[in-house]
């Protein structure tokens, strides 16, 4: 079975898994599957909207699609929930990222 199916049958018996939505997300979006990561990471972030990771990933792929407006906006709020919940990490790694598209 191939990873993205793997991932598919874990989410078929539970939806809100936020780790295997996030690794079924960067699976498509490393397959070029740019609609169906982004959706992933859009669902991902509405039933888990503290999941820092999927803001950065999300707006790596928003940008790496040439749509750097939605990457932009992704970054913002993925600095916010950072912020929020001490991921220094993170933060240094988004606002890095926002500060390069925003020139």
């Amino acid at each position: 079975m191939d990873k993205i199916a793997g991932l598919k049958e874990i989410l078929a018996l539970d939806p809100k898994n936020s780790f295997a939505r996030y690794g079924l997300a960067m699976e498509l979006a490393g397959s070029g599957k740019t609609d169906s990561a982004l959706a992933e990471f859009a669902t991902l972030l509405a039933g888990d909207p503290g999941y820092t990771a999927a803001y950065f990933m999300a707006a790596q792929t928003l940008a790496a699609a040439g749509r750097t407006g939605e990457a932009i906006e992704k970054l913002k709020a993925g600095v916010k929930c950072a912020a929020s919940s001490g991921n220094h990490h993170a933060l240094s790694e988004m606002q890095a990222m926002l500060d390069e598209l925003e020139r």
